[in-house]
């Protein structure tokens, strides 16, 4: 057995001398190393490489304008006072290590709200290559500003920016760049998307310079395309309204004699467009302006409306209509009275019953037409052939509208869906 402890002493032997090397190592990499210095103090431009990795992005606030995302974001810089020689290429150490050395103080320039995450133990990578190369890596929640123009809401796609870039140092210190070059510096997996109402389309990247009065910076930017989800809307007010619509217009092919009945289908539909048209604001923010699904409401509650004032129209005309033929009797019975007037004074009925009967044939006796009777119970329309048909204004609407509606809707969805589109390219 003497030689299997000869082999384990080896072992154990060569493994704390291996140990001791990589203390001692870390303790010269340390000895004289000031943190408050950058690399390169006094001489050249530190350049720090970044890309992001997205492991998970949403959800996205309309009412807020932001949007959160869980990410690692990750920075290469080249310290020469950390070079070293071992038999080590890599030294991979913990967060420890992180506040002994001088990292860069990025920062996001449109975030509200950053999380570092710290469970269970502070989440950073951090190692050290021979040439004295540094990466670190961070896992971050992200809580940014998304400005958002809502004018063709809910047919509307936003681009998002991130916008990071050291906090201190101007162009003259540090410059930042990215890692992988503009198009693999930010990833972002498609399982990592977890959005209800947005298509995550694409991202871009870029860089540009700020000045102001403390000197000219490089800031970073992460665009995040998004395009709306209009399954929702489509659900909850379009089909609504475009229902609301139609239904409206039944009531020209109801009899014009059925006040209550029009009634009831006019003001029904004008509470529930009112209805829609204020609920379909409670998921906005209170803009100024109009948007695409306003312009929608608005033309559907013209229309609801519209039919009201329709059949109101046809009630007046009909009514009016109703009275000039009452005019037209009265002046009938008025001429008749006139040729036999013992019979409007009621004398000649009078004189009949005084005078004595007497036998013989029958005489006819003349009677005055009676006006017909052109009213209707419950109705505010005469009852006779001429008046009782169906009015010529309901005639033509039941054409115009229908026809003027499917032609907004040809319009309205062409326009918007197209400009959307362009607006994608």
């Amino acid at each position: 057995y003497s030689w299997i402890f000869r082999s384990c002493f080896l072992i154990l032997s060569g493994a704390n001398i291996y140990l001791d090397n990589i203390t001692r190592i870390l303790d010269r990499l340390l000895d004289g190393y000031d943190n408050r210095l950058r690399p390169g103090f006094g001489g050249p431009v530190t350049e720090v490489k970044t890309d992001i990795f997205v492991t998970s992005f949403g959800p996205v606030s309309d009412v807020e304008m932001e949007y959160t995302m869980d990410v690692f974001f990750r920075q290469t810089w080249i310290d020469d006072r950390l070079k070293f020689d071992g038999p080590i290429e890599i030294l991979r150490l913990n967060n420890l290590m992180v506040s002994k050395i001088w990292t860069p103080d990025t920062f996001f320039r449109n975030g509200k709200r950053s999380i570092s995450h710290n469970m269970t133990t502070p989440n950073k990578l951090f190692r050290i290559m021979q040439n004295g190369t540094i990466l670190y890596t961070m896992r971050l929640t992200i809580n940014a500003e998304c400005p958002m123009r809502l004018i063709n809401f809910p047919m509307d796609g936003h681009s998002c920016p991130l916008k990071f870039g050291s906090y201190a140092y101007p162009i003259s210190e540090i410059v930042y760049t990215w890692k992988k070059g503009p198009q693999f510096s930010v990833e972002v997996p498609q399982e990592s998307s977890s959005l209800l109402q947005y298509d995550l389309i694409g991202q871009t990247v870029s860089s540009e310079r700020l000045k102001s009065n403390t000197g000219e910076y490089v800031v970073m930017t992460v665009h995040f395309h998004l395009q709306r989800k209009m399954g929702f809307f489509l659900i909850q007010t379009y089909i609504p309204c475009i229902m609301t619509v139609i239904l409206a217009q039944v009531s020209f092919w109801i009899n014009k004699e059925s006040v209550p009945a029009r009634t009831v289908f006019g003001i029904t539909t004008v509470l529930t467009m009112t209805t829609l048209s204020i609920s379909a604001r409670h998921s906005l923010p209170k803009v100024s302006y109009a948007t695409a699904m306003d312009w929608f409401i608005a033309v559907c509650f013209a229309f609801v409306f519209s039919a009201l004032i329709e059949f109101a129209a046809v009630n007046y005309f009909s009514t009016l209509q109703a009275n000039r033929e009452l005019q037209k009797a009265a002046a009938l019975r008025a001429a008749v009275i006139s040729v036999n007037p013992m019979d409007s004074a009621g004398v000649l009925k009078k004189r009949m019953n005084s005078t004595p009967h007497r036998e013989g044939p029958p005489r006819e006796r003349f009677t005055a037409p009676q006006p017909p009777d052109f009213r209707q119970q419950g109705s505010a329309v005469p009852a006779n052939n001429v008046l009782g048909g169906t009015s010529i204004i309901d005639k033509y609407s039941r054409i115009l509208f229908p026809l003027s509606f499917g032609a907004f809707n040809l319009v309205y969805w062409i326009v918007y869906l197209t400009k959307d589109t362009m607006e994608l390219r």
